[in-house]
């Protein structure tokens, strides 16, 4: 649901020529994928649609914007979650959990208690937003959005499991109705501590996009109880906040949040991160890590419909062994404004951080929707989709899903390795605002592997989307 309530603001361009070295290292393969969505258990439910003259549509069978973690006390233990049922204009029938138990061999899925649709959810008719983060002890927490279609009440809801993901408890709506929009929330379990994870999201007027701050809560009892939500930074009237991300370096305890910061005077943006020191009490002022030069993502037949992608949302990591952080997005910075490519920077300690560097090797077509991880050795993949097989003379739109793997530092990336097999036509997903697979695709660390949960299109009747998951060792 991000970005409701936000329009696409206008953006500068920035016209340059970039040189991309690549690597000559051998690339490493993906193994066989394995479908995470393997049941619905949304697939009776019919509440949430507005009235007919709405058009509302629901895509069931529809999953999309997928979030995974993996156990850290136990590897062979994988979570991922996902929106289930899609609507075309704001969330889901609800959000599932699949989970692992076999290393990602086979997947069993569940639903979450964030809407009316699931067994003692939350009392609201559609829920959007997943997110899944597990902490050291192996505790998983689950964050939600949850809202009516109908009327302007909605809140936000957590939840956690001790088995795995197989069971979900302690449910807890820690924002309720109170006349703001609350969006784009992610979780994060810390990871030395057992018990202490943090909520970031943003919070502005239903009806007007500014101001949009930044909140947090924190649970330090596991998720039975969450602190009352507060704001990370002074109201700026000018600004407004979307895409939280926090990331917490094991080694000092330090906070670290990423945003995408639009500005209403001057219509632009920029990706920003910010860092406490004492668990989130206080902040430092926001840092620049670069100007969001991001376009829209179109197909690129004439006339083509909008491509709704991971535009204005950052994605993060951190080495827990040196505490380098990572920072990938997408925009059209190297391209003269025409399409987005996926780019990456990094930083020793969030103040400075390196000159943007491509990542994508598309020539003369769209990338987008990037995500990054580190593995325990510090190598750093990137994944995103790409149009590379487009052909202007042929119908149907093919997309791809890749990851390229450099060495520590982030700029030495390998060849491409295909994660998703063939491609498929981009133009058979959910219609949300553009043909939508989800504004982040899950990608997390397992030891030296790495684990990548993301959705496809499969132009199935009746089932519009399915989502995966591939294994990649370097």
């Amino acid at each position: 649901m991000s970005s409701l309530g936000l329009t696409r603001l206008g953006r500068a361009t920035l016209a340059a020529a970039a040189t991309v070295l690549f690597a000559t290292q051998t690339a490493a393969a993906a193994t066989p994928r394995v479908l995470a969505t393997t049941s619905n258990p949304f697939a009776d439910c019919t509440i949430g649609a507005g009235p007919p003259e709405w058009g509302t549509v629901n895509y069931l069978n529809g999953e999309v914007e997928p979030m995974v973690a993996v156990n850290p006390a136990n590897h062979r233990n994988i979570i991922g979650v996902a929106q289930q049922d899609r609507w075309n204009d704001g969330g889901a029938h609800g959000l599932v959990a699949m989970w692992s138990k076999d290393g990602g061999q086979s997947f069993h899925v569940v639903p979450l208690p964030f809407s009316s649709c699931a067994p003692g959810g939350l009392n609201y008719e559609r829920a959007s937003d997943p997110w899944v983060s597990i902490g050291p002890d192996g505790t998983a927490y689950t964050v939600s959005i949850s809202f009516d279609e109908n009327t302007a009440r909605g809140g936000m809801g957590a939840a956690t499991s001790t088995d795995g993901g197989k069971t979900w408890a302690n449910l807890t709506e820690f924002v309720t109705p109170d006349g703001f929009f609350d969006d784009k929330e992610s979780v994060t379990a810390d990871p030395t501590t057992p018990g202490t994870a943090y909520i970031v999201w943003d919070r502005g007027p239903y009806f007007d996009s500014w101001p949009v701050p930044s909140f947090i809560s924190k649970t330090t009892d596991f998720g039975v109880t969450w602190s009352t939500p507060t704001q990370m930074a002074p109201t700026n009237p000018n600004t407004a906040d979307l895409g939280n991300v926090l990331l917490i370096d094991p080694n000092t305890g330090t906070l670290y949040d990423f945003i995408d910061r639009f500005y209403k005077e001057s219509g632009k943006a920029k990706y920003m991160v910010s860092k406490s020191t004492d668990g989130g009490d206080t902040w430092t002022d926001a840092v620049v890590i670069a100007q969001d030069l991001g376009v829209q993502t179109v197909d690129p037949h004439p006339g083509g419909p909008d491509i709704r992608d991971g535009w204005e949302i950052i994605s993060a990591a951190i080495d827990a062994n040196t505490g380098r952080l990572y920072a990938v997005w997408q925009d059209a910075r190297f391209t003269n404004g025409e399409h987005n490519q996926v780019l990456i920077s990094s930083s020793t300690n969030g103040t400075k951080w390196s000159a943007p560097f491509v990542v994508s090797r598309t020539i003369g077509q769209a990338a987008f929707t990037g995500s990054v991880a580190v593995n325990a050795a510090g190598q750093v993949a990137v994944t995103y989709y790409d149009f590379r097989k487009f052909d202007p003379d042929k119908p149907g739109l093919p997309t791809s899903y890749w990851m390229r793997i450099a060495p520590a530092g982030g700029t030495n990336f390998g060849p491409d390795i295909n994660v998703a097999g063939a491609p498929f036509d981009m133009l058979s997903a959910p219609d949300a605002g553009g043909r939508f697979l989800g504004d982040y695709e899950g990608l997390a660390a397992r030891g030296n592997k790495f684990v990548a949960l993301y959705c496809v299109a499969t132009k199935q009747t009746g089932n519009p989307t399915d989502c995966y998951v591939s294994q990649i060792k370097p």
